[in-house]
């Protein structure tokens, strides 16, 4: 309800914002225009480029064309001929510069160029002598005259290809050496062969005409696309504009960042989508959406719960936070967006009530002390009145030796700190209404104050509730739960064993007892399910910098044996040495009191006071 005010309080005042604001293009055109520009801008200077090299290569093709013409002219015998009696003259003063024009234009030399400019549709075809006179030329006043260019690389062997503005205008043309009759060394002439340029932009034009219906068929297919894309943008944003865009990121940056919870979407590829700070301390990760949800490192009960959503809320353990974590598909349109999971906090609330546990059983303890105290008064009452004062001294002598029911456990005086103490003496009442005796361990020694009551007593407080309800549970009789408690400097070891059925089952099937979720009691009966206790009490263990094992899986009783052989190797995981070297498993002052069922030890490093 709080979330759903805010996002209302937030939105309203955009929304009156936008009705005051000036009307401006809307989001959909802002980019269809924005779209066409860009295409028409890229079509442009495609085409430029497009019109460039076509212009160079039209170019370079009528040089090789002129080329072509030329090489063929200066083949020609005649001209060969011609121009090496016209370079001879010139030697004597006679020569083509001293020759009327009349005359060259009848000389074989210029029917045979002119000819070969009239087949290949040439602007022109020269021949000159070794001077640079001409022999050929179309017009013939121009006959006998220098070449209005540079003939040197010519009549010297060099073939050449240029661009050049003569007085019949810009022209392409391509200039080669005539050799002499029967040499290919003697250079006697040249000959030009060219093409004007108007005809080179003349066939751009027709090329240009060409690709310009492609241009506009790409121009309208680009505006056609940038329509669907803005039609497609509308859609996708809900016909939102940008101010409104960008207060909705604003509101809901808000509202992730201002409820108590953590909050983590994931899409329905496995890609985070949203996470706030929350559920990023929470959940303990850098996470940012775009990540892969196996790539941030969660614990596996919460990674399951992230991917499938579930029915109702999931308990999980996440270092030394106790989480409840509750996921729900979310979807739209009959399409599946992925899955919201939402994670809270319940690690306080789960220390209170362990210690309401406590104080509950410390309750039902003393009443079950005061119903049974008067009744062993009024035991003493009516033989003190009936006269039998040696029966009233026998029982009262029977009382101080035994001790009033709910008194604290035998060996319950070794463990020094007053916190501890309680909460034993607590636990060995509830385990007595339950029909279970808790005993303490003959090696039991705790001299020292505890320095995190907390921890230990989560991680005591778990491992003795499990060996309570496994004790209870099981087929063994009578059923106990023996307790040990051990000091090295300020590491805390503790043991625990039962005679319930063990956790063999639980191994064989190749689960992990220490895996959140797994149990052998039945989930239904607590609200996020079983299975968080071992996993939490571990977690805390190895923040602490120790760890909790299963020393012993135990097992039901087979043919009515119910005993485990002294000195047995555990049969459960591998776990460190315990104080003086022997194994952590194995009571230190002889066979353990209570056997057959799982054997839980636990290490604590810094959680005792150091007393020195």
């Amino acid at each position: 309800m709080a979330i759903t005010v805010g996002v209302v309080k937030f939105f309203e005042p955009s929304a009156g914002r936008r009705r005051d604001r000036p009307r401006r293009l809307r989001l959909r055109s802002q980019v269809l225009l924005l779209q066409s520009a860009v295409v028409a801008v890229t079509l442009a200077t495609v085409f430029g480029t497009y019109a460039y090299t076509n212009n160079h290569r039209l170019i370079r093709e009528y040089q090789l064309r002129a080329l072509a013409v030329a090489r063929t002219v200066a083949s020609e015998p005649t001209v060969r001929a011609g121009a090496a009696r016209f370079s001879a003259a010139n030697a004597s003063g006679g020569g083509a510069a001293h020759t009327p024009p009349r005359d060259l234009a009848t000389q074989e030399v210029r029917t045979t160029a002119e000819a070969a400019r009239k087949r290949t549709g040439s602007l022109f075809v020269v021949v000159t002598d070794d001077r640079g006179f001409r022999l050929a030329h179309p017009e013939v006043a121009q006959l006998g005259r220098m070449v209005s260019t540079d003939p040197s690389r010519a009549l010297s062997g060099h073939e050449v290809l240029a661009r050049d503005h003569a007085h019949l205008g810009d022209e392409v043309v391509a200039k080669v050496p005539v050799y002499a009759p029967g040499s290919t060394t003697v250079v006697v002439g040249e000959a030009n062969a060219g093409v004007a340029v108007s005809d080179v932009h003349a066939q751009l034009v027709r090329v240009l005409l060409g690709g310009l219906g492609g241009l506009v068929l790409a121009l309208l297919l680009g505006i056609g696309a940038s329509a669907l894309l803005a039609r497609r943008w509308k859609r996708l944003t809900f016909g939102l504009e940008p101010e409104e865009l960008a207060g909705l990121v604003q509101e809901q940056e808000a509202v992730l960042h201002g409820i108590g919870e953590g909050v983590l979407a994931v899409d329905s590829g496995g890609t985070v989508t949203v996470i706030n700070e929350e559920a990023r301390r929470l959940l303990r990760t850098d996470a940012v959406p775009g990540q892969r949800i196996e790539s941030l490192g969660l614990t596996p009960r919460v990674r399951e719960a992230a991917g499938t959503p579930s029915d109702g809320p999931v308990m999980a353990a996440v270092g030394e936070r106790a989480l409840v974590l509750s996921s729900r598909s979310v979807d739209r349109d009959g399409r599946d967006l992925g899955t919201l999971l939402t994670v809270q906090d319940r690690t306080d609330v789960e220390s209170l009530t362990r210690q309401l546990d406590a104080v509950q059983a410390m309750s039902a303890a003393l009443r079950a002390q005061r119903h049974e105290f008067a009744n062993r008064l009024h035991v003493i009452s009516g033989l003190v009145h009936g006269g039998y004062s040696a029966e009233a001294t026998d029982y009262i002598d029977a009382l101080l030796g035994t001790g009033p029911l709910g008194s604290d456990p035998p060996g319950l005086d070794t463990v020094q700190d007053s916190s501890v103490r309680a909460f034993l003496a607590a636990k060995a009442a509830q385990a007595r209404e339950r029909g279970v005796t808790l005993v303490i361990g003959e090696a039991t020694w705790a001299e020292a104050p505890v320095a995190a009551p907390v921890d230990v007593t989560t991680v005591l407080g778990n491992l003795v509730d499990n060996a309570i309800d496994a004790a209870q549970d099981g087929a063994r009789d009578p059923r106990r739960v023996e307790v040990e408690l051990m000091t090295e400097e300020t590491t805390l070891l503790i043991t625990v064993a039962d005679t319930g059925d063990g956790v063999s089952d639980v191994r064989r099937d190749g689960r992990d007892v220490f895996l959140e979720g797994v149990s052998t009691k039945n989930h239904s009966a607590v609200l996020g399910g079983r299975g968080i206790g071992l996993a939490l009490a571990r977690q805390i263990a190895r923040a602490r910098g120790g760890d909790v094992y299963l020393a012993e899986p135990g097992g039901p009783p087979a043919g009515g044996g119910c005993r485990a052989e002294p000195g047995r190797p555990p049969a459960g995981d591998e776990y460190p040495a315990g104080p003086g070297g022997s194994p952590a498993g194995d009571d230190a002052a002889g066979p353990r009191r209570v056997s057959g069922g799982a054997v839980f030890v636990a290490r604590l490093p810094g959680a005792m006071e150091d007393d020195r």
